[in-house]
């Protein structure tokens, strides 16, 4: 492997990990933007939410900017978020075992794929930490059992948005192989149109109690580390139910004109294995 080669892989890990740590700092510190952006007129719930900055800050020293709460840290974070998505989505690669078949569109699944890995490994590492303090040092935290929750909902959410972009996700097809190929155009509009009309009414019945009651009172877990799951996770399921309805409407057109997979689930899991082992052969 060459040092081009070698660098590519090295950005393939750092811009995910990099947007993961912006995107945690922006999270933590969400209180802060919200009582500059959007300051609540309710002086109960305004003094509730500052209150809450004030012992979440992880940089109290640091001034506001512009007048406000936020400092230079957290406007570095939130202007970094969509610089390291953008470069992100344009630098990622295809691995040999993923669908090779993608459009431009497809990146952004195929980046939130990434971020999902680093979660896994974040999650991974947490667990073991927090077993190697309980059981080794008899010093468990407290904060290690509810950042691991955390991030397994934001991995299962990506995950499915993952999945759907790599055609990967259960699908029943034993009358649908059997159909003529133009009644299978049929079934995958009618898929695709329940998938969405569920995903309107999805976002329609819930915005309201999810971005208004969850968000903007930044709802926390209420526990000794008391981390924001409801304030984040609630709202994440209603924008993933949407970027899976709308990757599912690009998957649709971009398989229109191409022949169905009809291999069976022995061809499935031999092709499984090999890519599996041209990916190890090329790492």
């Amino acid at each position: 492997m060459n040092i081009g080669e070698r660098y590519r892989h090295l950005i393939e890990w750092l811009i995910p990990a990099g947007f993961i740590l912006c995107g945690g700092w922006v999270i933590w510190h969400m209180p802060a933007f919200i009582l500059d952006f959007i300051p609540p007129s309710d002086e109960s719930l305004y003094g509730q939410i500052h209150e809450l900055h004030t012992r979440k800050d992880v940089t109290p020293g640091l001034p506001g900017l512009f007048g406000g709460l936020t400092d230079i840290v957290d406007w570095a974070a939130i202007l970094l978020m969509p610089v390291a998505f953008i470069f992100g989505i344009s630098t990622v690669r295809i691995a040999p075992m993923e669908f090779q078949e993608f459009r431009a569109v497809d990146r952004i699944a195929i980046f939130i794929g990434r971020i999902t890995m680093i979660l896994i490994i974040s999650m991974t590492s947490i667990m073991l930490y927090e077993v190697f303090l309980r059981y080794a040092l008899e010093r468990p935290t407290l904060w290690a059992n509810e950042m691991t929750l955390w991030t397994a909902g934001f991995v299962f959410l990506f995950s499915g948005l993952y999945a759907m972009q790599q055609r990967c996700h259960i699908r029943i097809f034993i009358l649908y192989e059997a159909a003529p190929r133009w009644l299978q155009h049929v079934f995958d509009i009618i898929s695709v149109f329940l998938l969405c009309t569920f995903a309107f009414f999805m976002i329609y019945g819930s915005f309201r109690q999810v971005f208004v009651t969850k968000f903007y009172r930044w709802e926390m877990f209420g526990t000794a580390f008391d981390p924001p799951i409801p304030a984040t996770v609630q709202p994440m399921i209603l924008i993933v139910i949407a970027l899976v309805a709308l990757q599912a409407v690009a998957n649709l057109i971009a398989d229109w004109n191409s022949e169905p997979d009809s291999q069976s689930g022995d061809d499935l899991d031999a092709g499984e294995i090999e890519a599996i082992r041209k990916t190890a052969g090329a790492e």
